[in-house]
């Protein structure tokens, strides 16, 4: 999977599932502070995550990932 398809999947799923304005998806964009992401939206992402691209998120392993550029980044890392 290349990283725009991994891009677009990600985009959809938090403007479909998470109800996140489009506009405000841009690579620099913080998780909590400028998508509004809560802790118990993670839960739905964990999900969400498993069943779009096929692993598990590790809470370990999302340590400093803050932004959603850095997001896609880690997911392009365990799907490829």
């Amino acid at each position: 999977m290349n990283r725009n398809e991994i891009e677009e999947k990600v985009r959809n799923f938090l403007i479909e599932d998470l109800e996140i304005d489009e506009e405000k998806i841009t690579p620099d964009a913080l998780l909590k502070e400028d998508l509004g992401i809560a802790s118990l939206d993670f839960v739905d992402i964990v999900v969400i995550v498993e069943r779009n691209f096929g692993f598990k998120i590790k809470p370990e392993e999302m340590k400093g990932v803050d932004t959603y550029s850095k997001f896609c980044d880690y997911i392009e890392t365990k799907v490829n």
